[in-house]
């Protein structure tokens, strides 16, 4: 099994965090922030990595740093379990449906961190939660976790179903990434044999 379990403490959050990634999509979440909660559930269940998140955060000041620090330990967790991305399939992309709404995701399991992300709301809040922090979320998430994003929301209207179904494209574009592809299950895919670092012949 694919496992890994992160415990990061500072004077604004402190977090507990396990996950499996040969899991069935079985999570626990408690951020403080209902509506990352729920989008943190859908990432657990579409991508079908069990995720185990506990975070007391500095909430009488804001948002933020619960925000960042959950997307931090879950990519350092995520990274951890992966270990030398030996066989795994390394790309994952998904078109994720919502009513109205239609968000294109893209992943490269690389080494390399870096997020493109093409999405825009009509309101300041969704639930308790401040909007523009859902690109910081998927900012810390990207540069923790060692990989490439690309999220374009394509069309929508409705604010909700335009962040909920990019989270469910990463869920089922990473579910695609971290499969074992068994024709190469002995090999890290990569002509340079290794994704632990910068470059960009890998």
């Amino acid at each position: 099994m694919r496992t890994a379990t992160i415990s990061r403490k500072t004077k604004e959050t402190s977090i507990d965090v396990s996950l499996n990634l040969d899991g069935t999509g079985i999570y626990s979440v408690s951020t403080g922030i209902g509506f990352l909660d729920h989008m943190l559930e859908q990432l657990s269940r579409h991508s079908l990595i069990d995720l185990d998140v506990k975070i007391a955060g500095d909430l009488h000041i804001d948002q933020h740093h619960t925000t960042e620090d959950s997307g931090i330990a879950i990519g350092e967790a995520f990274s951890q379990a992966l270990g030398d991305r030996r066989g795994i399939t390394r790309f994952g992309a998904a078109y994720s449906p919502m009513d109205e709404t239609l968000t294109r995701v893209a992943i490269d399991i690389s080494g390399r961190p870096f997020l493109v992300w093409k999405a825009a709301f009509s309101q300041p809040r969704l639930g308790e939660m401040d909007t523009e922090l859902f690109e910081h979320w998927f900012h810390a998430f990207t540069g923790s976790a060692g990989i490439t994003l690309h999220v374009e929301n394509l069309y929508g209207r409705n604010n909700h179903h335009i962040i909920e179904s990019a989270f469910k494209g990463l869920a089922r574009a990473l579910r695609q990434a971290i499969e074992i592809d068994p024709r190469k299950a002995d090999s890290i895919p990569s002509t340079k044999g290794t994704l632990g670092g910068a470059g960009t012949d890998v």
